[in-house]
């Protein structure tokens, strides 16, 4: 008797009737369906991976600009028991309960399955009231925040609406979840982290950018902090540009370099991660008109609608078609050889962004945006925007890939 691994039938040889060679056995079990592993009762990594990403966003958008800090006596919980204020708007109401609607959601689902029901929710209301009210009493020595019992409030009600929500949804995200399947049918099992950051690139698109895909431009924070540590103007930029005049040519190639990488990087994030049956150019496509659309989108609503495509300049058209035709060369290679790619590409982008020069058209657009009651959510935009690259490194570089 010859018995053959995984779905192979056990065939006896003798005097060939019904006889199966290894060789066919193998290609009749290369084409069944993909059956998922059971997912009753499972973890979700993808929703315990959001909620630390969420948090850290929330932490970023409640302290931003980050800067000015100062100890004015007070102790950080004086905001407890101080009247309400007399002065707010229903935008900030529902921003406070709407931003914090997510954190309880992802609590609940996080906690699954060791804490289900009234566990869970109650877990998920108190630890989402103690981050916010950490975050109030942190804006205590923010000379540019105000800390509000009213905002904890609210924060409180947003994350107790979450938990609910969370609770009631557990089932069908967790349990009886064809997007689950699917996600197992589709993606690898590290997939987990991939998604989110690939998740994220879209959002990432709302901070308005010196160059079209220009994440991670860290030279103009920290030379914002170091002005501020150092009680002098400090511009790290000026210390590889002092003595160059750039020309227009110049500043054109620079976005296209920066434009091509970033996209190759961020779409062979996605493909690298993906199963071969899955459809990776549909896929693909999708999430790259989800990046335009929200950065038209953003465009608009930030300045004004008729500078809804003012990023799409022609050396952003350039850097987007050298970046298809990268893509092009490099769909069909296996998952090892994208992910390799991805990583040059990414670290390319990102050494280009913060070597080139601060661009001087975008700086002149800059003056005509005015953030006023978006702070936290530009705050929160910017941290995005900053940071997408190192979440993607992070995921591309993570140990899981060593099997591969």
């Amino acid at each position: 008797m010859l018995a053959f691994a995984g779905d192979m039938r056990v065939t006896s040889v003798g005097d060939g009737c019904g006889k199966v060679t290894y060789t066919e056995a193998m290609s009749e079990s290369a084409t069944l369906p993909l059956t998922a592993p059971p997912l009753r009762n499972q973890a979700s990594a993808l929703a315990r991976i959001s909620l630390l990403f969420y948090g850290m966003l929330i932490v970023y958008a409640s302290w931003y600009p980050l800067s000015g800090w100062r100890d004015n006596g007070l102790v950080p919980w004086a905001y407890l028991t101080e009247r309400m204020p007399r002065y707010w708007t229903w935008f900030d109401l529902y921003a406070n309960v709407v931003g914090y609607i997510p954190l309880g959601v992802l609590m609940v689902l996080a906690l699954y399955p060791r804490l289900r029901g009234l566990p869970a929710l109650l877990l998920a209301v108190v630890g989402g009231t103690l981050l916010a009210a950490l975050m109030e009493a942190v804006q205590t020595y923010l000379p540019s925040r105000v800390p509000s019992n009213l905002d904890l409030f609210t924060n409180a009600f947003g994350v107790a609406v979450g938990a609910v929500l969370g609770t009631l949804m557990h089932r069908l995200f967790l349990e009886d979840s064809r997007l689950r399947t699917l996600r197992h049918q589709w993606f690898s099992d590290q997939a987990s982290r991939g998604l989110i950051v690939v998740g994220l690139w879209p959002l990432a698109q709302i901070y308005p950018q010196a160059y079209l895909f220009g994440h991670g431009q860290l030279l103009p924070v920290l030379s914002g902090w170091l002005s501020e540590w150092m009680t002098m103007p400090v511009d790290l930029s000026q210390l590889f540009w002092e003595e160059s005049n750039l020309s227009v040519e110049q500043y054109l190639l620079a976005e296209a370099i920066i434009t091509a990488c970033s996209l190759t990087g961020a779409i062979l994030t996605l493909l690298c991660q993906m199963r071969n049956q899955a459809p990776k150019t549909v896929m693909a496509l999708l999430l790259v008109v989800a990046v335009i659309a929200v950065k038209t989108m953003a465009s608009a609503i930030l300045f004004t609608p008729d500078n809804a495509f003012t990023w799409l300049t022609p050396s952003a058209v350039g850097g987007l078609l050298i970046g298809t035709v990268m893509l092009t060369g490099l769909s069909m290679a296996p998952a090892v050889a994208q992910r390799r790619a991805a990583i040059v590409a990414l670290a390319i982008s990102f050494l280009a962004v913060n070597l080139a020069p601060a661009n001087p058209y975008f700086l002149s657009t800059l003056q005509d945006w005015v953030q006023g009651k978006f702070l936290n959510f530009n705050g929160a935009a910017q941290f995005l925007s900053l940071c997408w690259p190192f979440f993607a490194l992070w995921f591309l570089t993570h140990r899981t890939h060593d099997a591969d």
